[in-house]
């Protein structure tokens, strides 16, 4: 039997109180796993994804340059995606050969614009790069074992603007799109930025559209609330802003009517409910399986190659103690307790850098995403300290995100002897100990 339980009970949570899910901050937001960690449905809330993706209310404003009409959100939120100008050619013709793709591009592109994925994670085990963790999503790659890395998504959906907002700042606040879509101008922001800045102003949203202790964030957390619910909440959400708070919502029920601006109610779940959702699937979980295996042996591979070639100016002492989280280190333990050999993160040479493109497996024949830079090997010597400005000035976009891929072997080869430095000075006086 369902539970009639809602979030907007007085009494929520029930007698025993279920965990808080309003509670968390910024910094628990992000799935955080060790390196070749399969994501679980559960991780990426599969069946909430399932459902907001499949909804097939066509009460959306298209936002795809010369349409007009109403598209349903999964339509929405592909076309933003497939028109952003950082969408490369390679990944468009994928999109539109294999659709089946270009929804699980959205629903890994959904995580990134929440923050639930961080731009710290890589989907194909080829990466190289130590300032990335690979992880196979196996709920998500079922049309292509590959997909784009998390930087590469959000530089794309960072794009992904409508052609007006390409001249001006695109509204920030959820204010001033309120006021764009009561004054009907449709749609009033992408939907992209809307879920930015619905993101970035969950706290104060929260007592504005939702009852304590949930916010926007937490409807992409696992919760013990039901999926359907929190994917029509959103929804809900979705349509209040790009279609204007004064319009029917076609995602009210009995109580976001009697309450003008809050939610639909979400329904706790009892356990042997919650204990079907987003359950992993016997041959998701051999994939998942396999493709960690596959990126162990990737990173041996690698690592003895780097031993024949000779020692990397960045020691793997170095490696261990800054690039390697508590996580992974507990999963390193538990592999050589259990008799396994465990690997250390790859860490490039300095003098062999090159920068990992994504290749679509339909595209053409020596056709890919972009340019595949060649590796320069540092000229002898060492750069000045003006020289290295300078380096750094032209080499560096000051608009990407800082943990964004560096784009030359020098300022790489700074940033690595900085973390060298902080590691050594943590937790000496007077920096504050490792919490």
């Amino acid at each position: 039997m369902s539970a009639s339980f809602s979030v907007h009970n007085s009494t929520w949570p029930p007698d025993p109180p279920a965990p808080n899910v309003g509670y968390l901050s910024r910094k628990a937001l992000p799935i955080k796993r060790a390196d070749s960690v399969p994501l679980s449905r559960e991780d990426v809330q599969y069946d909430l994804l399932q459902h907001i993706f499949a909804d097939k209310n066509v009460v959306f404003t298209s936002q795809a340059p010369g349409t007009i009409g109403k598209v349903h959100f999964c339509d929405l939120y592909v076309n933003a995606i497939y028109h952003s100008t950082r969408c490369s050619k390679v990944l468009k013709d994928k999109m539109v050969e294999t659709p089946a793709f270009a929804v699980e591009l959205a629903k890994l592109s959904l995580l990134t614009n929440v923050g639930r994925i961080n731009t710290t994670m890589a989907f194909f085990p080829e990466m190289k790069t130590a300032l990335r963790s690979y992880h196979p999503v196996p709920s998500l790659q079922k049309t292509d074992g590959n997909a784009q890395d998390a930087p590469r998504i959000k530089n794309c959906l960072k794009a992904a603007l409508l052609p007006s907002e390409y001249r001006v700042m695109p509204p920030s606040t959820p204010e001033e799109i309120l006021e764009k879509s009561r004054a009907r101008t449709l749609p009033p922001t992408s939907v992209v930025n809307l879920i930015f800045v619905l993101a970035n102003h969950a706290a104060p949203l929260a007592n504005v559209h939702f009852e304590s202790p949930l916010n926007f964030l937490d409807l992409f957390l696992p919760v013990r609330l039901s999926s359907a619910d929190r994917a029509r909440a959103f929804l809900w959400l979705i349509f209040h802003y790009l279609e204007g708070p004064d319009e029917p919502n076609p995602f009210d029920d009995s109580y976001s009517r009697q309450h003008p601006g809050k939610i639909p109610r979400i329904r706790q779940l009892t356990e042997p409910e919650a204990a079907i959702e987003n359950c992993d699937t016997e041959e998701e979980l051999e994939w998942g399986s396999m493709m960690s295996a596959k990126r162990r042996t990737f990173l041996k591979r690698l690592i003895e190659n780097q031993d024949r070639e000779g020692p990397s100016p960045v020691s793997r002492a170095t490696v261990s103690s800054t690039n390697m989280s508590t996580s992974q280190s507990k999963a390193r333990n538990n592999h050589e307790q259990n008799g396994e050999r465990a690997y250390i993160p790859y860490v490039p040479h300095v003098a062999s850098l090159s920068i990992p493109n994504q290749v679509c497996t339909n595209a053409a024949p020596g056709q890919t995403s972009a340019p595949v830079p060649t590796s320069a090997a540092p000229s002898q010597g060492t750069h000045s300290m003006l020289e290295h400005a300078w380096n750094v000035i032209r080499s560096t976009d000051p608009l990407a995100d800082s943990d964004e891929e560096l784009m030359d072997e020098r300022v790489l080869a700074d940033y690595s002897r900085r973390v060298e430095v902080i590691s050594r000075l943590r937790g000496r006086p007077p920096t504050p100990p490792v919490t």
